[in-house]
C-alpha cells in the first residue's frame, strides 16, 4: 500500500518517517518551497523535524498532484486555518477509493466546524469521501524517536479503521479503534485550550495542585461539551480524551503549554506567536469553543477565562483567580 502525507510541519514529518520505518512507500508534500528543496538535497526537514533523516521509502513532493497521485491513503498533517484551502485543492485529485485520514488537532474559527465536517463539505461535490481521524497523545518528536505511543483511530467505517490500525502499528506505535469521530475529534481539540490555562498555571509559578485541578476540571468541560454535541463519554476517559490532555498540559514539548507559561510570565500573545516557528492551534481554538459553547448552552469556565485573557487581554492571575472564586457547588453538578 502506498500513502501519502499532507504537511510538511513537524506532525507531518514524523508521521512520514514513521510509515516510512515500516516499509510502506510514503510522500511527503512540503508546501515551503525551500523546506521542500532542503529536504531533498539533505534528506531532513531541518526547520520543523531536525536530526532525523528520512529513509529512502519517503519522497518529497511540491505538488500535490503528484503528491497524491497512486496512493492508496492520505493522511493530512495541515494546521486547521489551512486546511479548507487545501482540501478545496485535493478535491478534485483524490477519489472515492483513496482512504483519508486527518492529523489535524483543531477546529476550523470561522464555521466552528471539525476537520472532517470541512472534508465532507469540500470532497462530498467531487466524491463521497471514505474518512478517518487519528488522534492522542503523540508529541511529534516522541513518535520520530520511536518512544512508545498510543493513539486513536476514529471511523464510522470500522472495516477501513481496521485497515488504517494495522497498516499504522508497529512495536513502537499501537492503535486502537473508535466509531466516536466526535468525541477524537474534540478532545484532540479542546484539550489545547486547558494546556494554554496549566501553561499559564505554570508560568505563575502556582505549582502541582493548581495543574491537577486545571486538568480535571478541564477534563470535565471537554466532556461536557462533547456529550451535548453528540460524543460518547468512555472517548475522554482515553486516549484521545485523557490522555492527550494530560500529555499536552504536563510536557515540555508542548507549544500550547509553552504560550500559557510565556503568557503567565507576563509576555504579550503578540510577541509570543511571533517567536514561535510552529502553529499553537489553542489559541485559534479557545475563540471556537467559547462559540460552541454559547451555542450549545454549556458551562464551560476555563475556557471563558483563557478566552478573555487571550482575546480581552486579561490579566492571567485575575483569570485563574476568577476561576477560584466562583460561586461553590457540588463536584458532579453540572
Amino acid at each position: 500500500m502506498k500513502a501519502s502525507v499532507i504537511g510538511g510541519g513537524s506532525w507531518g514529518s514524523a508521521f512520514a518517517l514513521h510509515l516510512g520505518s515500516l516499509n510502506i512507500p510514503t510522500k511527503l508534500w512540503i508546501r515551503e518551497k525551500d523546506i521542500y528543496e532542503k529536504a531533498l538535497r539533505e534528506r531532513e526537514n531541518k526547520t520543523f523535524l531536525p536530526g532525523f533523516r528520512f529513509p529512502s521509502s519517503v519522497s518529497f513532493c511540491h505538488h500535490l498532484k503528484e503528491a497524491v497521485n497512486s496512493s492508496s491513503i492520505v493522511f493530512i498533517a495541515v494546521p486547521s486555518k489551512f486546511c479548507r484551502e487545501v482540501y478545496k485543492k485535493l478535491a478534485p485529485l483524490l477519489s472515492s477509493e483513496q482512504m483519508i485520514v486527518s492529523l489535524t488537532k483543531g477546529l476550523e474559527e470561522n464555521s466552528i466546524s471539525r476537520m472532517s465536517e470541512v472534508m465532507n463539505q469540500e470532497f462530498s461535490s467531487f466524491f463521497n469521501p471514505r474518512l478517518s481521524v487519528i488522534s492522542g497523545p503523540s508529541f511529534a518528536k516522541e513518535v520520530a524517536k520511536k518512544y512508545p505511543t498510543a493513539v486513536v483511530i476514529a471511523s464510522k467505517d470500522l472495516q477501513m479503521g481496521r485497515k488504517i490500525q494495522h497498516l499504522v502499528s508497529s512495536l513502537d506505535f499501537r492503535a486502537y479503534l473508535s466509531d466516536d469521530v466526535i468525541g477524537v475529534e474534540l478532545g484532540g481539540s479542546i484539550k489545547n485550550v486547558i494546556a494554554i490555562a496549566s501553561g499559564i498555571s505554570d508560568g505563575l509559578g502556582f505549582g502541582s495542585n493548581a495543574k491537577a485541578a486545571l486538568i480535571t476540571r478541564g477534563l470535565t468541560e471537554i466532556t461536557r461539551l462533547g456529550i451535548q454535541m453528540g460524543a460518547k463519554s468512555e472517548t475522554f476517559s482515553g486516549l484521545a480524551g485523557v490522555g492527550d490532555l494530560v500529555l499536552t498540559c504536563t510536557g515540555k514539548l508542548s507549544r500550547n503549554r509553552y504560550v500559557g507559561s510565556q503568557l503567565g510570565e507576563g509576555k504579550k500573545l503578540d510577541e509570543i506567536v511571533q517567536r514561535m516557528k510552529m502553529v499553537a492551534e489553542g489559541i485559534s481554538t479557545t475563540h471556537c469553543v467559547r462559540q460552541l459553547a454559547r451555542r450549545e448552552c454549556v458551562e464551560m469556565p476555563i475556557t471563558e477565562q483563557i478566552y478573555q485573557t487571550l482575546y480581552e487581554h486579561k490579566d492571567p492571575k485575575k483569570a485563574l483567580s476568577d476561576l477560584m472564586s466562583r460561586k461553590l457547588k457540588h463536584e458532579y453538578n453540572v
